[in-house]
């Protein structure tokens, strides 16, 4: 029974606060108004796990490596500062049941574009803790060509180094935004299981940002995870999205048998319209709320928090690797 509202823990694998607190230094991570992620909106939610993505907006020119050593210090002193939340990095930092408050961080890096061809840069980036790493946004880059480029082409030869580098270095890969070709060519080359991020099924919701259930399929298989995103466009396809229709997308993935692939990517500060009820992480006490009524607790539990943290116990790297 749940007649109390349950406070279920959720871990969250995208938002992009760390480019808007880049661009704005005046913006408090703690409380301000115009993010959507602040740590007290994810003490709100129950959210013991947020991923950060390091995202280098167009607006900025050119990529460079040092707007990602930007965020990477953004992230540093604004979010994982005293008594903020705590940075995790090593599979090592999971061992045990640990009850963490505010709770935990970690960063992503969403296109490559700024590495800027330079696998040092990639072990840098590494070496300073980010864990996960998006290969595209939407367009090409030196590495591979996003699901919007015309060409729709895979990997280039660098691209496929890096591929490389990253199955053994332990930095783990993430498809979301990645062209259906360079899909296929990363599940023929990766050693180890990746991640959507943030993307829905393109069976209930046709955007191109959405994975095709032959892609949900390949993630299932290999025992990768898909983020389900709240981005309202990518969940209905008139963007008129409702809490409910979040449903129509879970149940989609697990009649592919994706039950145990489910978590969830919510998109926060990277969108500037939202799911109607699922306008910030401290939304996620409602979420968790409408998905008990149809589904056990147990299964609830798996895709708000535990899925996504098996993946980590099993596939972040250990502090000794060489």
């Amino acid at each position: 029974m749940h007649t109390m509202k349950k406070k279920l823990k959720v871990a969250d694998f995208h938002c992009d606060v760390l480019s808007k607190l880049q661009a704005d230094p005046e913006l408090d991570f703690n409380s301000s108004s115009r993010l959507d992620v602040t740590a007290q909106r994810l003490e709100e939610g129950n959210v013991e796990l947020q991923v950060f993505a390091i995202y280098l907006s167009a607006a900025r020119g050119r990529a460079k490596f040092e707007d990602i050593l930007g965020q990477i210090e953004c992230f540093r002193s604004k979010v994982a500062g005293p008594g903020g939340l705590q940075w995790l990095c090593w599979k090592e930092e999971l061992e045990g049941e640990r009850v963490t408050v505010p709770g935990l961080g970690m960063l992503s890096l969403e296109g490559v574009d700024g590495l800027e061809g330079n696998l040092f840069y990639a072990q840098l980036c590494f070496e300073l803790g980010v864990r996960f790493l998006g290969i595209t946004w939407n367009y090409a880059n030196w590495a591979a060509d996003g699901v919007l480029e015309p060409r729709g082409g895979g990997f280039t030869a660098q691209g496929r180094k890096l591929i490389d580098w990253c199955n053994a270095s332990g930095m783990l890969l993430d498809v979301s935004h990645l062209a259906p070709a360079g899909f296929w060519e990363l599940a023929e080359r990766s050693t180890r299981p990746f991640i959507a991020s943030h993307s829905n099924s393109a069976a209930i919701c046709g955007h191109p940002r959405n994975l095709s259930d032959e892609q949900i399929k390949a993630l299932i298989t290999m025992d990768g995870r898909m983020g389900l995103t709240f981005v309202p466009w990518f969940v209905r396809e008139d963007g008129a999205a409702q809490m409910e229709d979040m449903r129509r997308h879970i149940e989609h993935v697990c009649s592919l048998g994706g039950s145990g692939q489910l978590m969830f990517g919510s998109d926060f500060d990277g969108i500037e319209a939202w799911v109607e009820g699922l306008e910030h992480p401290g939304k996620y006490a409602e979420l968790a709320e409408l998905l008990l009524q149809f589904y056990p607790e147990d299964q609830v539990k798996g895709w708000l928090y535990g899925n996504a943290m098996s993946f980590l116990r099993t596939h972040l790297p250990t502090k000794g690797r060489e």
